[in-house]
């Protein structure tokens, strides 16, 4: 199998098949090299990513590189050094392939590493960042945003001193470097190649990050590295001889593991309705919420969290009427409440990239947009995106105002008038309960 050897994700396949993403971009030979500066620095200012040269970005066809000739392949290997500044850290490699016209040919691949603690810029003063599948120039405020997140974007990169390698979960480990198809390299290699294990002094010392993803008992740790689900009875939160909390759970794990539970244990917490189908007029199981649109909600929460945040953990809340999800420390960066749909950027581009390994993280930007169609096909309010203090909150809305208010009409028309009017409301209550429990409720 022809594939990279520096990022085995890369076979050829992969690279003429699959649409451009976050990470990796096409290019056909027939580009000037100086014309690929823009994504260079994209990649850089982001979190790293590919371009594969010698294969054409409309068609998907392997072109190769061979046609060009030596002087513009070393322009291409130029491109990170001279049109660009600072130069940006990268990997060259060619993989030997049959072109489409049946010739011996190469593609050539440069791995851009992301920038951690500068911004890389074109030689002519432009600064642009990979988002989604896109390469977007940054100007005025976004640009800003991103010079702040620069001299912040350190907390995953960090060494924790206190932890090793015996405190990691080796299954854990072994799952990642199948995913990513290492399995023929030691843990230490991988975990050294993908900035999780790094030197300082003659030592060699693990990540927050590494942590925070693999630990067997994430809590020794870190203690907020968890989520806390509390359920009340009700649509508000009362306290002292009122409290309302009928369900209060932490799930501590590590990042690799909690999304998961979290699935499994909110999964059972969520009602389930009989709802008639307008179109098959038959009558189908319909849960409280699209099930995307909440999970989607925890993955972001999970990935895009400041754990540097003493304290901090992300809180899922259940009430009668809707579902909160927050999240700490506010938007990263160049996202805004306004663009939220549009424009993706991480915090935490490390914890990000193994999430997106392990199938949890979309690659672009569909998640959000997709919480957003998901409601509406639910006939549910779009999403709430709010940023309380120092975090993030998303709000659900489910129906069930409108569901009740169905369903006490449905009760009352099944009463007689005068015997409804005598009944006091909790009376009305219970026979609307009894009601719902044993026949189907239309949404």
């Amino acid at each position: 199998m022809i594939k990279s050897k520096i990022n085995p994700i890369l076979t050829l396949e992969y690279l003429t098949s699959q649409p451009e993403n976050k990470y990796f971009d096409r290019k056909s030979a027939k580009i000037k090299a100086s014309d690929i500066a823009d994504l260079v620095v994209a990649f850089a200012n982001a979190e790293g990513g590919t371009i594969a040269i010698g294969i054409s970005d409309k068609t998907r066809t392997i072109e190769g590189i061979n046609h060009c000739g030596v002087e513009k392949i070393n322009s291409f290997l130029a491109v990170p050094k001279d049109c660009c500044k600072p130069m940006p850290v990268y990997e060259e490699e060619f993989l030997d392939v049959t072109n489409s016209a049946g010739q011996k040919d190469q593609i050539l691949l440069l791995h851009i590493h992301a920038s951690v603690d500068q911004i890389i810029r074109t030689t002519n003063d432009s600064t642009y960042l990979r988002i989604g599948d896109k390469t977007k120039e940054l100007k005025g405020s976004d640009l800003r945003n991103l010079e702040y997140s620069k001299s912040s974007r350190h907390y995953e990169d960090e060494c924790n001193m206190d932890a090793s390698i015996s405190d990691l979960d080796l299954e854990v480990v072994a799952e990642y470097k199948q995913h990513i198809g290492a399995t023929h390299l030691s843990m230490e290699q991988v975990l050294r190649a993908r900035g999780f294990l790094r030197k300082r002094g003659c030592d060699e010392y693990l990540t927050n990050a590494a942590v925070l993803l693999f630990a067997q008992n994430v809590q020794q740790f870190y203690p907020n590295c968890r989520i806390r689900f509390i359920r009340y009875e009700g649509s508000s939160a009362q306290v002292g001889t009122s409290i309302n909390i009928i369900r209060d759970v932490n799930i501590e794990l590590p990042i690799l593991k909690i999304i998961d539970e979290a699935k499994k244990f909110i999964s059972s917490q969520l009602r389930e309705f009989t709802a008639l189908n307008q179109k098959s007029g038959k009558f189908q199981i319909v849960p409280e919420y699209p099930e995307f649109a909440w999970l989607e909600g925890i993955v972001n929460a999970v990935t895009h969290r400041e754990y540097g945040m003493a304290g901090g953990y992300i809180r899922v809340t259940m009430f009668d009427d809707r579902l909160e999800i927050l999240s700490p420390g506010k938007l990263p960066n160049v996202v805004t409440i306004d663009n939220i749909r549009e424009t993706r950027y991480s915090r935490n581009p490390r914890i990000a990239r193994v999430l997106t390994d392990f199938g949890w993280v979309r690659e672009l930007n569909e998640g959000v947009k997709r919480i957003y169609s998901d409601m509406r096909e639910f006939f549910l309010d779009d999403p709430i995106y709010t940023e309380p203090e120092q975090s993030v909150k998303l709000v659900l809305k489910n129906n069930i105002v409108m569901r009740t208010i169905r369903q006490s009409a449905r009760i009352e028309a099944n009463v007689d008038g005068d015997i409804w009017n005598q009944l006091d409301e909790l009376e009305r209550k219970i026979l609307t309960y009894m009601g719902e429990s044993i026949k189907s409720d239309s949404l």
